[in-house]
């Protein structure tokens, strides 16, 4: 606390940063703000409303269907969902009946699924009867401990002519629901009155969420993430938003979030999910990224907010729709998962006139750990300053128990409400996470006099050139700066001299004219020695991960085997 001292005197963010969270459970959080919004608009998905009225009662009817086969208190209830409007019922529902949900990407392989369904002890799968998802879900209940499927579909939430439409054209989609005692239809499943048993809960002691990364290891995890840490990350989220009734109190503006992120991943779950509920505010929900079909729900519904990746701008901004979309009730559009490119800050922000700002986080952190201000100054490059009730500092690279060289960035440490009580089953993970209760980030930062964080790397992504350090975010920041370059990673390659070498691949504008070699002369001529690049390699595409965000693990395997 006291190293912030300093800075909090410059603290921008429109909430005090001295806050106390009361404790909250992820389930009583939703059915408050339901009993507050009523009949108001909370979900939009693809042109049918659905109040919160409605959504509470499901989540009622799913903890009661829930209960009534046997799941209690510290069940695991996976969810194997794109986004749908099933996802909210199940994840508050399952919460509700005493569960811990389990979140899973509808990405994932036969393999994936069953290693993670085995590592969590997921007694029972949610999921659609899509073509993409159910056969899946079906040969993992087969050969997994897995006990049960319940199978909803996307047409019995659809506008009345659109699931007509659905049901007649996209046949070819959906995939039939084979009978089998395990497996109960959706709709079965909240055939009840809602009366569920109120089950026991400990807000800061109990896990609400079981939510897998790769961590700093690239080994799944399981993060385990308690009801108290989903609904403070929530509550500060909407302290650093201006508009927010946290803030705004009655004189709040509208709020209308567009949710194109996954909500299986923890950026949507914090961003759109758990801080819209905490508000009062309205999801506009779609299945999956689409770039026509996000400036279309824009349009559509007014959206005043958007949380996405930098891919996704990017692919917005590509698009021939983006100049004809209205974007004027569009207040901001938060970026998070990847570094923000200042060429591309400014672009989507001059076509748009909405703010694009730049936020930090991790799934060990429930979502949200700092952000840039809405209001008042953005550094570039910046992951702003942390959100109310967060502590951050750095630690040395080599030795996280002391701090680093005077002057020198170091490994970025931070404690909060938000913070995870530990990984599923893995204490050995634990121990090489935490430092005296301070979680590590894996991430190499800066900060400066005013208390805005630069990342400057991933301690794993670090290159070793001839004995230096270099960074591959900084000559990807250089590479950002050619008009050709859309989008770069900088990986290393080994080297007979060096050990290593740093090697850019790039992939380019429409319409841009360059080859590798002018890139690559172009690229090490505003380089340290120790930092060129062996080559540029221009690419039609790069690896992006289940989000959208460029993917240098996958790059590295590819490359390097």
């Amino acid at each position: 606390m006291a190293a912030q001292q300093a800075w909090l005197n410059d603290y921008l963010h429109p909430a005090a940063w001295q806050q106390e969270f009361a404790p909250l459970s992820a389930h009583a959080m939703f059915f408050d703000s339901a009993a507050r919004m009523g009949d108001a608009p909370f979900l939009d998905f693809l042109g049918r409303s659905f109040s919160y009225a409605e959504l509470a009662d499901a989540a009622r009817r799913v903890a009661r269907g829930l209960q009534q086969r046997g799941v209690g208190d510290g069940t695991r209830v996976g969810l194997y969902l794109p986004n749908v409007p099933h996802y909210v019922a199940a994840y508050y529902g399952a919460m509700a009946a005493g569960a811990t949900v389990v979140n899973f990407s509808p990405l994932y392989t036969v393999e994936e699924l069953s290693h993670q369904v085995a590592d969590s002890g997921t007694e029972l799968l949610f999921t659609v009867s899509a073509q993409a998802l159910l056969p899946t879900a079906l040969d993992v209940l087969d050969q997994s401990e897995l006990g049960g499927l319940v199978v909803g579909s996307i047409e019995e939430v659809l506008p009345r002519l659109k699931s007509w439409a659905y049901r007649l054209f996209k046949r070819s989609e959906v995939a039939a629901i084979p009978g089998d005692r395990r497996i109960t239809r959706y709709a079965e499943l909240i055939g009840n009155d809602g009366r569920f048993a109120e089950a026991s809960c400990d807000p800061v002691k109990d896990v609400a969420l079981l939510q897998y990364t790769g961590g700093t290891t690239g080994v799944p995890k399981g993060a385990k993430l308690t009801h108290q840490n989903l609904t403070a990350n929530a509550r500060q989220i909407n302290l650093i938003d201006p508009h927010s009734r946290a803030v705004a109190g009655g004189d709040a503006a509208e709020d209308r979030i567009l949710g194109v992120l996954p909500f299986f991943h923890v950026f949507a779950n914090a961003t759109v999910l758990n801080r819209t509920v905490a508000n009062g505010g309205e999801v506009i929900m779609l299945p999956r990224f689409d770039a026509k079909d996000a400036l279309a729900a824009v349009n559509r519904r007014k959206a005043t907010s958007m949380p996405g990746v930098p891919t996704m701008y990017q692919a917005l901004l590509d698009h021939p729709d983006f100049a004809g979309t209205d974007f004027s009730s569009m207040r901001a559009c938060v970026s998070g998962g990847a570094p923000l490119a200042g060429e591309l800050k400014a672009k989507f922000e001059a076509g748009s006139q909405a703010a694009v700002i730049e936020g930090y986080g991790l799934t060990e952190s429930s979502g949200v750990i700092s952000c840039n201000p809405y209001f008042g100054e953005n550094k570039l490059g910046s992951i702003g300053q942390p959100v109310p009730g967060t502590e951050v500092k750095l630690v040395d690279k080599e030795d996280p128990t002391r701090p680093p060289p005077e002057g020198e960035p170091g490994e970025l440490v931070c404690k909060g409400p938000q913070i995870m009580t530990g990984y599923w089953n893995r204490p050995d993970a634990d121990a090489e996470v935490f430092v005296d209760g301070w979680l590590r980030t894996g991430d190499v930062a800066r900060i400066d006099e005013d208390g805005f964080i630069f990342i400057v790397d991933r301690i794993k992504d670090m290159i070793a050139v001839g004995g230096f350090k270099v960074f591959p975010s900084q000559v990807e920041d250089v590479l950002y700066g050619h008009d050709a370059v859309k989008e770069c990673l900088v990986i290393g390659v080994p080297d007979d001299y060096r050990g290593e070498a740093p090697r850019a691949y790039v992939t380019l504008n429409d319409g841009a004219a360059a080859d590798d070699a002018v890139l690559t002369e172009w690229l090490n001529a505003k380089l340290g020695k120790h930092e060129r690049v062996d080559s540029v390699v221009i690419r039609e595409e790069l690896p992006k991960t289940m989000i959208g965000k460029l993917d240098r693990k996958a790059l590295r395997a590819e490359v390097l085997g």
